[in-house]
């Protein structure tokens, strides 16, 4: 059977997210994972679960933290091109991974995994890096193995082996413009981003976590060109999780407090936080 959406007006979800604020601390029941907030949230609200690639709230995206996280915010998933060739799995896993920590134990001896999050600004440790290509009107995943650290030179020499040398990729994935603009411009055209503040108190001898939905930011109209220009600024992350048998998917993300910059305006509904946040 097909998940039913319940479409919602923009000021519907704003008298929600008060009444919500209202009923003060929540009980987390969703476990420790990232994700808690956003889920009791969708919960709360009456948003069933999907993995549609639409915005949860008809024309309003939701997206959800932690207030104290660290963590990064995921935009959006997506793939890089070309697709045909599938870059993730046939080449960058078996080409420039390295062994899985639990090959030979939970998952079989040969496993190899490719976890890496990237930006424009810095290359990381193995050599990757993103280059915002205006010329071609792309965002291209690079390798510069001059930037591989002293503590990956096996690594370094099992890439040369593999590969036939340490020149750039062959093909350098990518993300064209327009189809980036098609995709995010889609799921995060509106967006409402909703903080929670976490508590623990000891019930039964246990730590059992709450949570206060006590700052709300509306952020209206993606911008396209701030996009490109935050992913030029190392503001935006692509995360690369994927091993062998198995990908978890390629993310955009972002911190917190970038967020505003990819949205024309941003208004701020709700701020009755406890303690500000830096």
């Amino acid at each position: 059977m097909p998940t039913i959406l319940k479409s919602f007006s923009k000021e519907e979800l704003i008298h929600k997210f008060h009444d919500i604020y209202d009923m003060g601390w929540i009980k987390n029941y969703r476990g420790r994972n990232d994700g808690a907030p956003g889920n009791i949230l969708e919960d709360l609200i009456g948003i069933p679960e999907n993995n549609l690639p639409i915005p949860n709230a008809a024309e309003w995206e939701l997206k959800a933290q932690r207030a104290d996280t660290k963590s990064l915010l995921t935009l959006f998933h997506m793939e890089p091109s070309p697709t045909a060739l599938h870059i993730v799995h046939d080449i960058l896993c078996p080409k420039y991974g390295w062994p899985s920590t639990k090959a030979g134990t939970k998952y079989p001896v040969d496993e190899m995994s490719f976890r890496a999050t990237i930006n424009a600004s810095v290359y990381t440790d193995r050599g990757f890096g993103i280059h915002v290509n205006d010329d071609v009107q792309r965002v291209e995943v690079t390798f510069d193995s001059t930037k591989i650290g002293g503590n990956h030179e096996t690594w370094r020499q099992t890439v040369l082996k593999r590969v036939g040398h340490l020149h750039d990729f062959d093909i350098n994935p990518y993300w064209g413009f327009n189809d980036l603009f098609h995709h995010a411009g889609t799921k995060l055209i509106n967006c409402f981003y909703v903080q929670a503040e976490e508590k623990k108190v000891r019930e039964k001898g246990k730590l059992q976590s709450y949570f206060l939905y006590s700052y709300v930011l509306k952020l209206s109209t993606f911008d396209l060109d701030k996009f490109i220009q935050a992913i030029k600024d190392g503001k935006v992350f692509i995360d690369f999780d994927a091993r062998t048998h198995h990908n978890h998917g390629t993310k955009f993300r972002i911190h917190q407090s970038d967020i505003p910059s990819l949205y024309q305006s941003a208004e701020v509904i709700l701020d009755k936080r406890t303690k500000q946040q830096d």
